[in-house]
């Protein structure tokens, strides 16, 4: 297939590339930044912004997919600048798929759009499978939220099919985002902090999974003709593979590095206890399972790639 990836020199958009390509599918990428491909595997580079249509046309043409990365994705940020997220989620999201009708050869396309298990919430009932009411709790998961139904309307309508991927909290190799649990606590070991802050008392329970199986799935959602015709061209999926604690994370960072990582315990925040997702449909249906995903191996794959020795 010939596929558009956006966001594809993102964190994870790099490990889809990766994955198509190695799978024998022609890669084009799309990003609104000027860094290079950095040898990426792909056949051509698009520069655009995603939320201009006009823009995007000569990226989406001739393609058989799109998987849909571009997108702000801090949840905290969010809270300070909502519009900017939903301006980017869900307003790239409509634009992409306008460029996607307007496009000369029509077809339906299938679109894999990279959501998130924010638009869950903090639901009791856990695992979190797909059928869980979707209740965000703050303005990244809104607008993943709205970009879906948008996604969900255009395909009733027969533009795409499309295929939702919700992740849960992705690791591994190329995560440098220090604003996540992995990344920082790495960071302290590697000696760039002196400590990790953490709130609460580190019991609070996350679903953690490698890059490289997120990849995977967005693999398997390309092969996913025969699951959509038999839901009416749309249908979503968790992807998420190993719940850990911050206490835990920080257990492992220390036993597979071979350093010590001091914690200091600031006051708790008013948050989810536990978010742990149900990944029993992709299985069944997509064939998918982790891989890659133990908790020691996605910090060794993350202190790795950051030239870390223990």
């Amino acid at each position: 297939m010939r596929v558009l990836v956006t966001g594809a020199f993102g964190f994870v958009g790099q490990a889809v590339v990766r994955r198509l390509a190695a799978a024998g599918h022609e890669v084009r990428a799309l990003s609104s930044s000027r860094t290079g491909a950095g040898g990426l595997p792909v056949t051509r580079v698009f520069r655009a912004d995603v939320r201009d249509a006009a823009a995007l046309a000569p990226a989406v043409a001739g393609v058989d997919a799109v998987c849909h990365l571009a997108a702000l994705t801090r949840g905290r940020e969010s809270v300070a600048r909502p519009e900017a997220h939903r301006e980017v989620n869900l307003g790239g999201t409509a634009a992409l798929l306008d460029a996607l009708r307007r496009r000369e050869g029509g077809g339906r396309p299938l679109v894999v759009f990279g959501s998130t298990a924010a638009v869950y919430g903090a639901p009791v009932r856990q695992p979190i499978d797909e059928s869980a009411p979707t209740a965000p709790g703050n303005p990244y998961g809104e607008s993943k939220l709205a970009a879906e139904r948008e996604l969900a309307e255009r395909s009733a309508a027969g533009e795409v099919s499309a295929v939702v991927l919700r992740c849960f909290n992705a690791a591994g190799a190329g995560d440098v985002d220090e604003a996540r649990i992995i990344p920082k606590a790495l960071a302290v070991a590697a000696g760039r902090h002196p400590y990790l802050e953490m709130n609460g008392d580190g019991s609070v329970v996350r679903d953690f999974v490698h890059v490289d199986d997120v990849a995977d799935a967005y693999l398997r959602a390309l092969g996913a003709g025969d699951v959509l015709a038999a839901h009416g061209g749309f249908r979503v999926y968790n992807v998420g593979a190993t719940p850990a604690s911050m206490l835990e994370i920080v257990a492992a960072v220390e036993r597979v590095t071979g350093r010590r990582v001091p914690v200091v315990h600031r006051p708790a925040q008013a948050e989810a206890p536990r978010l742990v997702a149900d990944c029993t449909r992709i299985g069944q249906e997509l064939g998918w399972r982790a891989e890659r995903s133990a908790l020691d191996q996605l910090v060794l794959d993350a202190w790795a790639a950051v030239g870390g020795r223990a």
